[in-house]
């Protein structure tokens, strides 16, 4: 019998230091955050939501038989008003926010080795500590795309580069730079800068990854874990199904529970009067290296489909951390600790595949995988990135490996007709360099997500962390800064690579798409070019460009 020491034991002590360091700057932070920026926010909008509301108005008096539909554009000029309070309420309820220092330790590592490097988690990213909801009000956001905006009309491009311009050209970005701005609603490209040219994109790749597995899998769809049992013998497996969210924690959080698998298991085998048992386990599914192509890393574990807390060694549940060595025999381990707590004596022996006529004892579902996208999405996830990958690659036929996974997003993007040429894919969380996307296609992704033909692709947006609020985004805008709760975008940053897109509304209402991609940025910039990106998207807050 293996016995390993309870991750519980060796999970309290940064807990409970991280919880006490964590929740009281946090909550001052927000509580001094919001009052200045509800106010800044409503009195930007408020014209933009007067306009709104009189349009309604007179709509509503010139009854035409059409049924009237609130547009995205006015829904969100609207809630913008709205949405720093609302933001500010939902951190203050979520608890304290994990401070992983990730940013600084993965700078480091990255500029100690020459061509490689790590993805940008950003500082103080989590994961609330409620149950987890894929995105029930996205519908609501962002329906009626189809109808009259009512909301002001799109930017001037002329007038959008004149104020573009001096942050995505600036020095601090290095010689190669790219751009794309999109009205969401009719497509239209309204400023642009290489759009079309490939560069590497960090871990914006997570949009296009999140984009295919929603597209291929679907929103609604779960992850199995199961236990199996060889008929006519007392052989358990445990068959890892690609949950990288299955957890061992008392508190779940909404996902997955290894513990609940132990209950239901213990229960079926006291129904066959089993009361002890040989328990291996299954890792089958995937194909191919396990490690990634960046090395050992304490940004992504050993990919693999079975694994608990996604194979960390402290109580994080984001960002940077140690990670067990072998993420699927720490997982079995840890499952028969639990089944001996239940009264089942247990051996392990190790990796066995499960028999064909295996029967299933028990079996765990991980949140719908729209959850699990906006989790990866905001935390800029790694280790989801590479699993939502892979069951893409299962589900288009590809192998599922690394590989596979990046043919596969590819293949799976193309149905949508999005521009792909000169794009390249290298694995699904842009932690590879050799991943080349442009800013067209993450522009084309991001209306896409959006487009009345696509509600299953609405978790890519909702899931993109809040500007000044939640994941990667919580301290990137000060609490004065423009943009703040308006802003939602995907960060991205490997050594000498700083990115950024998502969706932002301007001071006319209109709801634009945009990506900032620059390479070649020299390291001692990294910051300043950081400040750039983020400028630009706040002058698109304020733009009333017309």
């Amino acid at each position: 019998m293996v016995v390993r020491e309870p991750k519980v034991w060796r999970a309290a002590r940064p807990r409970v230091v991280r919880v006490v360091h964590g929740v009281k700057p946090g909550i001052a932070r927000v509580t001094r955050a919001v009052k200045p920026g509800a106010a800044r926010v409503a009195q930007a909008v408020k014209p933009g939501v007067v306009r709104v509301t009189s349009a309604v108005t007179a709509r509503s008096s010139q009854l035409t038989g059409r049924a009237k539909k609130l547009t995205t554009l006015q829904f969100t000029a609207g809630a913008a008003t709205l949405g720093l309070v609302f933001s500010a309420g939902a951190v203050a309820a979520a608890g304290p926010w994990d401070s992983s220092g990730q940013r600084t330790a993965e700078r480091d590592w990255a500029a100690s080795r020459e061509g490689q490097g790590g993805a940008d988690h950003g500082r103080g990213s989590g994961t609330a500590a409620g149950a987890p909801k894929p995105a029930p009000s996205a519908p609501a956001v962002l329906a009626g795309l189809g109808g009259t905006s009512g909301a002001g009309s799109a930017p001037d491009s002329a007038a959008l580069a004149a104020l573009l311009d001096p942050f995505l050209k600036s020095p601090v970005l290095g010689p190669r730079r790219a751009a794309s701005v999109v009205d969401v609603e009719t497509g239209e490209q309204l400023y642009s800068q290489n759009a079309d040219e490939a560069l590497t994109p960090a871990s914006t790749t997570k949009i296009a990854t999140a984009v295919a597995a929603l597209s291929a899998v679907g929103p609604d769809h779960r992850i199995e874990t199961r236990t199996v049992l060889d008929p006519d013998s007392a052989e358990v497996v445990l068959v890892g199904g690609g949950d990288p969210t299955l957890t061992a924690h008392k508190d779940t959080g909404g996902y997955a529970s290894l513990r609940t698998l132990a209950d239901r298991t213990a229960d079926a085998l006291d129904r066959r009067h089993l009361k002890e048992i040989t328990l291996t386990h299954d890792v089958s599914l995937y194909e191919g290296p396990e490690q990634h192509t960046i090395g050992p890393n304490g940004n992504l574990a050993l990919v693999v489909p079975l694994m608990v807390d996604e194979a960390r060694l402290d109580d994080s549940s984001s960002g940077s951390a140690d990670r067990d060595p072998d993420p699927a025999g720490d997982a079995t381990a840890e499952f028969a600790g639990l089944l001996e707590d239940r009264g089942i004596k247990v051996r392990t022996e190790g990796d066995a595949g499960a028999p064909k006529n295996a029967k299933e004892l028990a079996a765990v579902s991980s949140p719908p995988l729209a959850t699990l996208v906006e989790r990866m999405l905001t935390n800029s996830d790694n280790d989801i990135a590479e699993a939502l990958a892979r069951h893409v690659a299962l589900a288009t036929g590809e192998q599922p490996s690394f590989e596979g996974g990046a043919a596969a997003i590819k293949k799976e993007l193309k149905k949508l007709e999005v521009p792909l040429e000169g794009v390249e894919f290298a694995d699904g969380s842009g932690l590879s360099r050799g991943n080349a996307l442009t800013p067209a296609l993450l522009t084309a992704l991001l209306a896409e997500s959006a487009a009345p033909g696509h509600p299953e692709l609405r978790p890519v947006l909702t899931g993109l962390p809040v500007a000044g609020f939640t994941g990667t985004l919580r301290t990137r805008y000060t609490s004065d800064a423009t943009g703040t709760g308006i802003v939602r975008a995907k960060t991205g940053t490997l050594s000498n690579v700083n990115t950024l897109a998502g969706t932002v509304v301007d001071a006319d209402g209109r709801l634009l798409a945009f990506a900032f991609l620059a390479t070649e940025t020299p390291l001692e910039n990294t910051d300043p070019a950081k400040k750039a990106l983020t400028d630009a998207t706040s002058t698109l807050a304020t733009c009333g460009c017309r």
